[in-house]
């Protein structure tokens, strides 16, 4: 990949589609011969469609899946142990450090912020401290003003009208 100055780009928002909006954006990278490593706080289910395609297809593309894949009854993913999410952490922040990669995702990393998991802090000393040509993408609901801040991008996902209001239950292939 050629020498460049890599991007801060925020995913967030009460819609869905923004972890599979980071994940359309790894296919274009790795279809341009980009490494990826995506760590996914909150979401432990090797069973995810995304990531058995990703282990079947994918090999140049690292996923860590960090968390206990708990949803409440009101659909919002529940909070893992600190110790979890700070093992999640530490191994997107060593990938992204590394160099080695040109595209690393935290997929609900937003999320794990706004239930004070993780301290904002933390993440924007690691995004000051990345290898420059080093894309990074924040996903999930509620991401801090800090990191709005200092994001090159920020898309909100808005959502205008859900299935599961009209009682469709999740769905292999389009929820997971």
């Amino acid at each position: 990949m050629e020498k460049r100055k890599g991007l801060v780009l925020v995913y967030t928002g009460n819609g869905k589609g923004k972890t599979t909006a980071a994940l359309g954006l790894a296919l274009r990278a790795m279809g341009h011969g980009c490494r990826v490593f995506m760590v996914q706080f909150k979401k432990g289910n090797p069973g995810y469609g995304e990531i058995q395609a990703i282990y079947k297809y994918l090999p140049d593309f690292k996923v860590v899946q960090s968390g206990k894949n708990k949803m409440s009854p009101d659909g919002v993913l529940a909070d893992d142990e600190n110790g979890v999410v700070l093992d999640g952490f530490n191994q997107g922040k060593e990938a992204l450090c590394s160099g080695e990669y040109d595209l690393v995702i935290f997929d609900e990393i937003n999320v794990v912020m706004d239930h004070g998991q993780l301290a904002v802090q933390e993440v924007t000393e690691m995004l000051s401290r990345r290898p420059e040509h080093v894309d990074v993408v924040l996903t999930g609901r509620n991401a801090p003003e800090e990191i709005i801040n200092l994001a090159d991008l920020v898309s909100e996902v808005k959502e205008i009208k859900h299935h599961f209001k009209a009682g469709v239950k999740a769905r292999a292939g389009v929820e997971f």
